[in-house]
């Protein structure tokens, strides 16, 4: 149901549902737009929005369990997968997620006769959130002929069943009434055009509840709860290994990176454009006097501005979470196998772009002739880079759209860039907020004293005055830039990677802490919902109903969480 605390009634989505789907038989679920087939898998599944209250009792096995992530699954009306992805890959790889890693690819690639779709043993129809027939497939048209409104011979059952219960076909009739057609449809003596569709789902409705179905539904669900050595489903819905999964998931999130041109592909091109001009601009800067800010000023843009750019990469992962809630709420995989296959799909990328842009940035500005220097430039500018993607994983998992995640992101990158010591030196920040402990958790702060002791360490420049003693670099970085040089450049690099790994464990926390928390917040809301509604007078005035063996006494779906006993 949907509560209302305001004036408006409370709607009741399902109403009284009672079923039960048995191994080695396929049911259909079927209904007009509206009747509440997803509102009722959604039930099933655990998947109900969070303002949505829920009553009554799922069994698994004969036994009231949590429904935890995983153990119902099933495919939404709207989707979400990968666009870069073909139809098989994406069967293939959903297969080897979930199926036992002993299973061969010839085994999962086996594709199901469609005969076994043909035709379905059960059907669950509901309209209006009601039960209109519940039972074997077969008899469903038996069902409706004892009920007045028997299939016409060349007519598709399904078909028939819909028509019947749609009001939509109401709303189309009172649109052409007086028409001619019309009046040629109420001259014939099918009873479908003689009386409404609301009217037709009334009658059915009212007929399956006095009918033998529902008492056999009752029996058939008392003698599963009564049936001893039931199997208790684990929690565990994939079969697949850890490792398996991993694999699987860090081919497919390479697969779809490297045909997606905005992933990676673009942003790498830029990185090269940009890296050309800032390698122009500083072309062979040299150790005069001026290179000394032209040095700081290259390093600064290099650590801060160019690692902004991986906020391009924002809109794709963005798409790829979409995918991994859709697959977490079936189970498929855990969140260190996403956290981890992203890190290492990514990683070849990450590689080509620092490699690429230091490359070009270290050898036209001439920086420093050691190879190690070099070394030490592209490990400091990958860190930088897979810092900021780190930090946008968290962003997305807070954020509840794209845009916003733009602004959040953009907005929390700023403020590291402005603590990082290039546009105030880090001894000016003001300490009890800015220095500490702002400046320490940004990366920028890091990489720039990383990078200015990998540059100017060991170097000596010319003096301001002709004549006068050369600079030694490492004065010129405790006295200009405000840089310390108690601890080595190595321990900058520690800390940006040390900040890296924080940042993925963030993301897994705040994940895991969704999951957690929020079943937690819902069994709340649900039991203080259902005291407020049973206080009110319009909910007392059914409590004679409630209290009856045919409509039993409201108890949240949450108060059975934790139970694995048999229902009494």
């Amino acid at each position: 149901m949907l509560p209302n605390f305001g004036k408006g009634p409370t709607r009741r989505l399902l109403q009284g549902l009672s079923g039960y789907a048995e191994p080695g038989r396929i049911m259909a679920i079927m209904g007009p737009s509206g009747s509440g087939k997803s509102t009722l898998l959604d039930s099933l599944a655990g998947r109900l929005a969070s303002n949505t209250v829920m009553t009554g009792n799922v069994i698994v096995n004969g036994k009231k369990r949590r429904i935890n992530r995983g153990v119902v699954a099933y495919v939404t009306q709207e989707d979400v997968l990968l666009g870069t992805l073909t139809v098989r890959e994406t069967i293939t790889y959903s297969a080897r997620l979930r199926f036992p890693s002993t299973m061969s690819k010839e085994e999962i690639n086996e594709v199901p006769s469609s005969e076994v779709f043909a035709q379905f043993d059960d059907l669950f129809l509901l309209s209006g959130g009601e039960i209109v027939y519940f039972g074997e497939a077969s008899r469903a048209v038996e069902f409706f002929a004892e009920a007045g409104f028997p299939c016409p011979s060349r007519r598709n059952p399904s078909d028939h069943f819909l028509r019947c219960i749609n009001t939509d076909f109401d709303v189309v009739n009172a649109t052409l009434v007086g028409s001619q057609r019309i009046r040629e449809i109420e001259s014939t003596s099918d009873p479908l055009n003689s009386m409404s569709s609301s009217r037709i789902k009334e009658i059915l409705v009212v007929k399956y509840r006095s009918s033998e179905y529902v008492a056999r539904t009752q029996r058939r669900i008392q003698e599963i709860k009564l049936i001893e050595g039931l199997v208790v489903i684990s929690d565990r819905a994939s079969e697949a290994s850890w490792w398996k999964q991993l694999t699987t998931l860090t081919q497919r999130s390479f697969v779809n990176m490297s045909r997606d041109i905005g992933y990676y592909w673009l942003r790498i091109a830029i990185y090269i454009v940009v890296s050309i001009c800032v390698g122009s601009i500083y072309f062979n800067v040299g150790t005069g006097y001026s290179a000394i800010l032209a040095r700081g000023g290259c390093g600064g843009f290099i650590s801060g501005f160019m690692t902004f750019m991986s906020i391009g990469g924002f809109p794709s992962f963005v798409e790829e979470m979409k995918v991994f809630r859709r697959e977490r709420l079936n189970g498929h995989y855990g969140n260190a196998v996403f956290i981890l296959s992203n890190f290492l799909s990514s990683f070849p990328y990450l590689v080509v772009i620092s490699l690429a842009t230091g490359t070009i940035t270290f050898y036209m500005v001439k920086f420093r002739p050691e190879f190690l220097h070099y070394i030490f430039f592209c490990l400091n500018l990958f860190g930088c880079i897979a810092v900021i993607e780190s930090l946008m994983m968290v962003v997305a998992s807070l954020v509840p759209n794209f845009l916003m995640g733009i602004i959040a992101g953009a907005g929390i990158m700023g403020i590291l860039m402005m603590t990082a010591g290039f546009f105030r030196l880090l001894p000016d920040l003001p300490k009890p907020f800015w220095r500490i402990p702002i400046s320490y958790l940004s990366y920028g702060s890091w990489a720039i004293q990383g990078a200015y002791k990998n540059d100017l360490v060991g170097l000596e420049f010319d003096p301001l005055v002709p004549g006068d003693p050369k600079l030694k670099g490492s004065v010129i970085i405790h006295t200009m830039f405000g840089i310390e040089l108690d601890h080595s450049k190595w321990l900058d690099l520690s800390a940006i990677f040390a900040i890296l790994i924080s940042y993925r464990l963030l993301f897994f926390i705040i994940l895991k802490f969704r999951e957690k928390a929020l079943p937690v917040v819902r069994t709340y809301y649900m039991k203080k919902t259902i005291q407020r509604l049973n206080k009110r007078p319009s909910m007392k005035k059914k409590q004679s109903l409630s209290n009856s063996k045919r409509f039993p006494s409201l108890h949240p779906l949450s108060s059975q969480e934790g139970l694995n006993s048999p229902i009494p």
